[in-house]
């Protein structure tokens, strides 16, 4: 994705949740083989997979 179609977020978050992101961060670049991983790809990936389970959850309801 080129950086004209990236967006900046700023949130704030407890420390807790901070660290349990920094957490998955490392285990992300421990076990994928893409090259350095930022904390926006792995927030990114998160929201994407959470939204598809959304998209089947609601599909099943119909």
């Amino acid at each position: 994705m080129n950086e004209a179609q990236r967006i900046q977020l700023n949130v704030r978050v407890s420390k807790e949740t901070s660290e349990k992101l920094d957490e998955i961060v490392e285990y992300y670049q421990e076990n994928t083989k893409i090259g350095r991983i930022y904390k926006g790809d792995v927030l990114t990936d998160i929201i994407e997979k959470s939204y598809e389970i959304m998209q089947k959850q609601k599909n099943l309801k119909r």
